[in-house]
């Protein structure tokens, strides 16, 4: 999958994504669209919130 896809378009949709998620006012859904639609995976889309949001930890508590 990622072999055919066109990197440049691919690499800039992420950075795109990016970019938009450090801004809080930014609506993510329409760079998120762009992102699937440049054959980026969910597994990267993923990576670029995990890196700009962090990893959620839900709190145990009984």
């Amino acid at each position: 999958f990622k072999k055919n896809r066109d990197k440049i378009k691919a690499d800039a949709a992420i950075s795109a994504l990016q970019k938009a998620a450090e801004n809080p006012d930014e609506n993510l859904m329409p760079h998120i669209i762009n992102a699937v639609k440049s054959n980026v995976t969910l597994g990267e889309i993923n990576n670029v919130f995990k890196e700009v949001f962090g990893m959620f930890e839900p709190k145990i508590a009984f």
